[in-house]
């Protein structure tokens, strides 16, 4: 009896339905034959199917059985075609009612008992089972309140293979469906704050550089000794950020998912991602990569924040790989016979010592590093990789005074509040421009065009470039940097004030 199943494989943060044919007992002979492109994961499934059918009463016959996973020149990764291939191999040999099977996508890993582990991707699985209008998806009890983000789409979380074919033999209780407002939930979870500004003492040059870097989108170093506050003040930015749009949250989540960073039981991600990688991180591991590729930390800080604390620590090769992501706001993964992209608009928020022991111009502590030391700590990072960060911070000690001052700091939220109106401004700016949300995001002829300056303007520019020898990307900086100053002040021109702060 041949019979037809159907599942999901996951490329880059899409989904691709997979077919999965099963043919039992048309033929003489005993054996056991799975093609389709299928790796070692699923060849492998066969031992953990067995095992599972047999403790819950079931058999898997001694007859020829013919498997083909279709697309067949798609290649099937990972373990989580168990459940639907069991699935198959019952209705194919009419141990189970298969009236409705066709109407399901089916995923799940099996354990040799028969329960259900927790899959990859389940959330671009479901919006690829709702495009192509299946009923349903039936997947790992765990994974069940990330695929019910989908709407329009039946989804049931099983504990085991027993509950699902008690499902298919006419036991509708069998499966729990879940639902969920997605809208209310994400809506409720908008103003949970972990980290505030409140609690940062002095500084106030520094919060209001990173005000203007949240409203612009811009990315940011902060340079300055040990102990002077970057990494606290590095991990309350997310908290002036504004709020995940819901179709951010939707695009940040699938990413998350994919890589199998949701964790147990995982909604809709509500907050914007902060990530901080160690400084001896690989290549592969930022931009994404590998054997069977996979997101890099600057796909999961997408709509978010990629905080590098001590910048020069990391490997050139590492920095240097950032730079096409950085202009493009996207990674492609290219191999022989695939190529996969992975969204990477995040906000790049850096740190880092001005010397090796950090006191290098310190105004109290004396620096104890040569010269060549110095430059040779500095030449870590290249200008290339400077150049595509648009605002630089030297970070000063805070003094006793401000330490022990009692009173509150201004609040994340009221920050928040200038930033979002910023945004706004900005957002009916570039209405009608494709791919642009933020003034870091303007190209060079849109910086001329939505970045005029004065006579006045003109001239103190001019005199700043010839001065401090800047490059063309830096004149560029200075213009973006000066439009978000002034959409935070809610004017339409570019004051010389404007400028001036910008530079």
């Amino acid at each position: 009896m041949l019979i037809r199943t159907f599942g999901s494989a996951v490329y880059g943060v899409s989904a691709v339905t997979i077919t999965i044919e099963v043919n039992a007992g048309q033929n003489t002979g005993i054996g056991y034959f799975l093609v389709g492109l299928p790796d070692n994961a699923v060849k492998e499934s066969l031992q953990r199917i067995e095992s599972a059918l047999k403790f819950n009463s079931y058999a898997l016959p001694r007859q020829k059985i013919v498997v083909n996973m279709a697309p067949a020149d798609i290649r099937k990764e990972g373990s989580a075609y168990d459940l639907p291939l069991a699935i198959g191999y019952l209705a194919a040999t009419n141990q189970i009612q298969t009236e409705h099977i066709h109407k399901y996508i089916i995923m799940g890993e099996l354990a040799l008992d028969g329960t259900l582990k927790p899959i990859k991707g389940a959330l671009p699985i479901a919006i690829q089972a709702r495009k192509e209008e299946f009923e349903g998806f039936i997947l790992p009890k765990e994974n069940a309140r990330e695929a019910a983000i989908v709407n329009n789409l039946k989804v049931y979380g099983a504990d085991n293979i027993g509950e699902v074919i008690q499902f298919f033999n006419g036991d509708t209780q069998a499966l729990p469906l879940f639902e969920m407002d997605t809208r209310r939930e994400f809506e409720e979870s908008q103003l949970k704050l972990i980290d505030d500004f409140a609690d940062v003492r002095g500084q106030e040059n520094i919060k209001r550089a990173l005000e203007i870097a949240a409203a612009g989108g811009h990315n940011a170093i902060l340079i300055g000794p040990p102990g002077a506050g970057k990494t606290m003040l590095a991990k309350r930015l997310p908290s002036i950020l504004p709020p995940l749009t819901l179709q951010e949250a939707l695009e940040t989540t699938k990413i998350h998912s994919v890589a199998g960073r949701l964790g147990k039981n995982a909604t809709l991600m509500n907050l914007r991602p902060f990530r901080s990688p160690h400084h001896t991180i690989s290549d592969v591991a930022l931009v994404g990569g590998g054997n069977n590729p996979n997101p890099g930390e600057i796909s999961l800080a997408h709509n978010g924040v990629l905080f590098l604390d001590e910048l020069p620590e990391f490997k050139r090769t590492v920095l240097e790989v950032m730079r096409q992501p950085l202009e493009e706001r996207r990674v492609t993964i290219s191999r022989a016979k695939f190529s996969i992209e992975y969204p990477a608009s995040f906000m790049l928020l850096a740190s880092m010592n001005p010397c090796p022991c950090g006191y290098f111009n310190h105004p109290e502590k004396e620096c104890v590093c040569g010269l060549p030391q110095v430059q040779r700590y500095l030449s870590k990072i290249s200008g290339p990789l400077l150049d595509r960060i648009d605002i630089h911070i030297e970070v000063t000690p805070v003094d006793f005074e401000q330490l022990s001052d009692t009173r509150k700091a201004e609040s994340s939220l009221l920050i928040r509040e200038r930033v979002i109106k910023a945004r706004g401004i900005q957002s009916l700016r570039y209405a009608n421009v494709e791919g642009v949300y933020s003034n870091a995001q303007m190209s060079s002829t849109m910086a001329r065009d939505y970045c005029q300056l004065s006579a006045v303007g003109q001239n103190l520019l001019k005199n700043a470039m010839n001065k401090l020898q800047l490059s063309a990307r830096a004149y560029d900086r200075i213009l973006k940097v000066a439009r978000t100053i002034s959409d935070l002040a809610g004017s339409e021109e570019i004051k010389i004030e404007h400028l001036a702060e910008a530079m």
